[in-house]
């Protein structure tokens, strides 16, 4: 048996290729489990995404001669369940990182030896796995550039990418749900109707983004890539998010273009695997510091003052009518089209942490719910990261000016043209005058900042291993 979960692909899959190696019959498992302890739901995004990445990896499977099994509910029970019903002999699966999927596959490892069946778990999604990057001193980094030097200086290769099985042989007929009874796509509203216009999930979709990538915007990656108006990144973080893709496929494709490349585009490739490493760290911490997504990673920030949550004003956030034009056009973007640049959610956070001095919680539990991307480690260490709580964050004084961004990287206004068009269209446009005053509100977050860092630097242990 193959256990998927945040790796919806057949081609660098090493737990599907250990168990295809076997020679057996194949039974091959997807779990949607929102009810074991400790594992947080999807969002209604990911839902939209997930419900079309299996479809087509369903497609894939049969094609390949086997069949994809879905079962909904508690993991450890399902996967007791499905062993009787299959009498497989062993189990495979890719490890996940988060605390509570280690302690539930410990305890499925645990339950399937005591059983007779044989559980092999596998490296899938990192390129390095969390406990191999460490200090000098063997702690965790805490900092993004030492842990990336270190990663990049491993003297382990980055192996390279399986390929496909040629085959599947299929294993017993089980009982598997309907993928439609399992009610992940939104019908009244579909507020998801512009997602299938920007994206199409599964394995396929994931090659085809990483080849228009390489082919059409790598070469003019380091120059543009924090102008949301020019399409130039890769956005392939929704198919890393459900492992359509695997990290060694996308290095080993930029590692063959680096062959050849001129000065500009050796820099172009380094500071998009640069930004393949941020994903790496946000993992390394999440590792060690379980509860990165709801505790501040700086104990400091337990004491801050953050203002009362007032739900008139987080609900124009939300929806993109804080009368800033750049914060509007990124929340618009990602209300209609399920994502939204980096650049921009950079801004976005910012305004709302420091500006509006909201909870960074608050933002991260919307964007979790709201972006196709919403990955466990990513989201809250990039949140973290913005209200200067987190490792490596950004300088408490470094409050985002949406106006001077917006100047410098949508100087032809391009970008909030696309979301925003009202605000363009001059005082007849209907469009709000901004909900608060960026430098009285500015002045506010640095004074409540400043007295944070006064304070002597209080990082939560890592969780020992």
């Amino acid at each position: 048996m193959v256990w998927l979960r945040d790796d919806l692909r057949v081609a660098d899959n090493p737990a599907l290729t250990a168990a295809v190696a076997t020679g057996e019959p194949i039974v091959v498992l997807y779990i949607l489990d929102e009810a074991s302890p400790g594992i947080r739901p999807l969002g209604g995004a990911t839902k939209w995404w997930l419900h079309h990445s299996l479809e087509a990896l369903e497609y894939r499977i049969q094609r390949l001669g086997a069949r994809l099994v879905l079962r909904r509910g508690a993991a450890h029970g399902i996967l007791r369940e499905v062993l009787r019903e299959s009498d497989a002999s062993h189990l495979f699966w890719n490890r996940r990182y988060g605390l509570s999927e280690r302690t539930l596959d410990a305890e499925i490892k645990s339950y399937a030896n005591a059983s007779g069946v044989a559980a092999s778990s596998f490296a899938a999604n990192l390129l390095h796995e969390p406990w191999t990057i460490r200090t000098g001193s063997g702690t965790p980094y805490t900092v993004f550039t030492p842990f990336w030097r270190n990663a990049l200086a491993s003297p382990l290769p980055i192996r390279e990418p399986l390929p496909a099985p040629h085959s599947i042989p299929s294993g017993p007929v089980l009982d598997s749900d309907l993928l439609s009874a399992w009610g992940l796509l939104p019908t009244s509203p579909n507020w998801a109707m512009g997602f299938s216009t920007r994206w199409t999930p599964g394995e396929q979709g994931a090659s085809a983004a990483l080849s228009r990538f390489i082919d059409r915007r790598l070469t003019h990656y380091a120059d543009m890539r924090d102008e949301p108006a020019k399409q130039v990144t890769s956005e392939l973080s929704p198919h890393l998010r459900f492992g359509e893709i695997s990290p060694f496929q996308i290095w080993h494709a930029v590692d063959e273009v680096k062959r050849d490349a001129s000065a500009h585009l050796l820099t172009a490739c380094s500071k998009f695997l640069a930004e393949v490493g941020w994903r790496e760290f946000s993992y390394h911490l999440l590792y060690h510091w379980p509860d990165l997504g709801s505790a501040n990673w700086d104990a400091r920030f337990d004491a801050f003052p953050w203002a009362p949550a007032d739900p008139q004003t987080i609900s124009a956030w939300q929806q993109g009518v804080t009368g800033v034009p750049l914060v509007d056009a990124g929340m618009r973007e990602l209300w209609q089209t399920g994502f939204m640049h980096n650049r921009v959610r950079m801004i976005a956070a910012s305004f709302l942490v420091k500006n509006l001095l909201t909870d960074w919680r608050v933002g991260e539990q919307w964007f979790w719910d709201t972006l196709v991307d919403a990955d466990p480690a990513s989201n809250a260490a990039s949140w973290q990261w913005v209200a200067g709580s987190g490792a490596d964050a950004a300088p408490y004084f470094r409050v985002f000016n949406p106006a001077l961004q917006a100047e410098k990287f949508d100087k032809s206004g391009e970008y909030v043209a696309r979301f925003v068009a009202e605000a363009t269209a001059g005082p007849a446009g209907g469009y709000p005058e901004p909900i608060v005053d960026l430098k009285v509100t500015r002045d506010r977050a640095l004074e409540a900042f400043a007295q944070i860092s006064k304070l002597p630097r209080d990082i939560r242990p890592p969780l020992p291993h």
